[in-house]
Formats: structure tokens, C-alpha cells, sequence
């Protein structure tokens, strides 16, 4: 069992629910990334999913799209990120999770990609661009290295296939709120509830829900259906502006601005 899947058998034998920031590394620089990856858990947030930079994502909204040409215009490359999770060493370091296109993992190579990510301490991937039903060398690799491979289901997902998709999952099962992109949304599509109801009935995997999550509001919705919530887009954009030239304490005060902003989705967890 990796950590992750430790993790949400603790969470669900006490009853429990997580928040899963979302945070892309390197905006505005690496340190920041870290500084504020411990705050986040330090509020009670244990595992944080970690985005790659790439120029081209496939269901990224423009808030996360900005945060990775931001990070990419500072040249934050994959070595330098897993390098900088290697050295970081902190009492309260979260479980990382990376959000990593298939084409990064293609380059560097399958085998490569996994092994460089655990020596660097990061318990899975999840890749949104490796459909399914091409994902069988990627989850062999996983499986062998106890690696978690987070695949993800959408609202268009058939059911059969939703059910087929979990059955090759590891850690946890992702379920998009939304068919479309990522970002902030004012309210949830109907019906929510009702499929991420539905497939849990048919697997024991944990299930986390995310794209638009951005309120106290949604996570009291969401939280009786799901094992967790990620929020990206409304703590990205917080990020935004905070650049390596803000000088320190301006730099603490937006992690302390993330923080508060996060420990308020986490106090209206049941």
C-alpha cells in the first residue's frame, strides 16, 4: 500500500474528508511552491497535487494555463521541480501528487518518469492526456513500483467505462465535475451528485471530485458523495502577481492569504 492509499483508509474508518489543493510548481518560483505547499499542510491538508508546467494542457482553464507560461517563461524544468522535492526536507512536507502531461512522461520515459518521482518523495501522477484504454504499460510500471497511477473520469464517461477506468486506478479514482475545463465555477452541474453517487457503489477506491470547487458552498454539496475535493483555479489565482521580486513578506502574507482562504473550505467539511 502506498501512502496515499494509507491515508484515505484512515480518513474513511474516522469518517473523514480532504481538501486537495491544486498549485503549479515553479509560480512563482519553486521556493514559494514549497513554502506554501507545508502551510497548506499545516492547515490540514495532507495531500497536495502538484502541476507540471506544459505548454499545451489539454482541460486546463486560463487561470492554471497562465500559471504554467508564468512558470515556463522562468525556464522551472521537470528536473529542477523533482530535484527541489528531493532536498526539501519539512516536518509537516505533504503527500505530493503530480498533474503531468503524457508527453512529458513519453520524453523522459515511463520507467524513468516513475522512479525520478519517488526518489523525489511524490506518491503518484495523474496524466489527463492517456486515455484509458492506452494507459496498460503506464499502470504495469505503477503497480510494480507501488506508484499511484490517478485516473480520471468525466460526466460523458460512459457508465461501463467509468466502471472499467476505476478498475485500473490506484490511489484514488479523479472525478471532472464538468465536461470542459478547469476554473472557478458559480454552482455545479445537475446531476453531480447523483453519478459520483452511482459509482461509488461500484468501487471501493476512494473517489476526489474537482474542476470549478471553489466555495464553503460546494464543498458542503459535494462533501457527503466524495472522499475528496481538489481546488486549483481559486488558489492559482490567488498566486497570481506574487512574482520572486515581492520580497519576503509580501510572499508570506499571500501563503497566509491561501491558508485562510483554504481553512475556510476545510471547516465546512462534515
Amino acid at each position: 500500500m502506498t501512502k496515499i492509499d494509507q491515508l484515505f483508509g484512515t480518513c474513511r474508518a474516522e469518517g473523514r474528508r480532504l481538501i486537495i489543493p491544486f498549485i503549479t510548481a515553479g509560480d512563482p518560483d519553486l521556493d514559494f511552491t514549497l513554502q506554501l505547499a507545508d502551510a497548506l499542510s499545516r492547515r490540514g491538508c495532507p495531500i497536495v497535487e502538484l502541476g507540471i508546467p506544459y505548454s499545451d494542457p489539454i482541460a486546463d482553464g486560463p487561470v492554471i494555463q497562465a500559471s504554467y507560461t508564468r512558470a515556463l517563461a522562468r525556464r522551472i524544468t521537470v528536473p529542477a521541480i523533482l530535484q527541489a522535492l528531493a532536498t526539501h526536507d519539512c516536518a509537516t512536507k505533504p503527500n505530493f501528487v503530480t498533474m503531468v502531461s503524457f508527453a512529458i512522461v513519453h520524453r523522459i520515459g515511463l520507467s524513468e518518469y516513475v522512479a525520478s518521482a519517488q526518489r523525489a518523495g511524490v506518491q503518484g501522477a495523474i496524466v489527463p492526456d492517456l486515455p484509458a484504454d492506452e494507459a496498460a504499460a503506464l499502470a504495469a510500471i505503477c503497480r510494480e513500483r507501488d506508484f499511484n497511477l490517478i485516473q480520471l473520469v468525466t460526466p460523458t464517461t460512459p457508465r461501463d467505462r467509468a466502471v472499467r477506468i476505476a478498475e485500473t486506478s490506484s490511489g484514488f479514482l479523479y472525478y471532472v465535475s464538468v465536461a470542459g475545463i478547469t476554473g472557478e465555477r458559480s454552482s455545479l452541474p445537475p446531476g453531480l451528485l447523483e453519478n459520483v453517487a452511482w459509482l461509488r457503489q461500484r468501487t471501493p477506491l476512494p473517489i476526489c471530485i474537482g474542476f470549478g470547487i471553489s466555495t464553503p458552498d460546494h464543498v458542503r454539496a459535494l462533501a457527503p458523495v466524495a472522499d475528496g475535493l481538489i481546488v486549483g483555479s481559486a488558489i492559482v489565482r490567488r498566486i497570481e502577481g506574487c512574482d520572486a521580486a515581492a520580497g519576503t513578506d509580501p510572499r508570506r502574507s499571500r501563503i497566509n492569504e491561501i491558508g485562510d482562504f483554504v481553512g475556510e473550505l476545510i471547516a465546512a467539511l462534515p
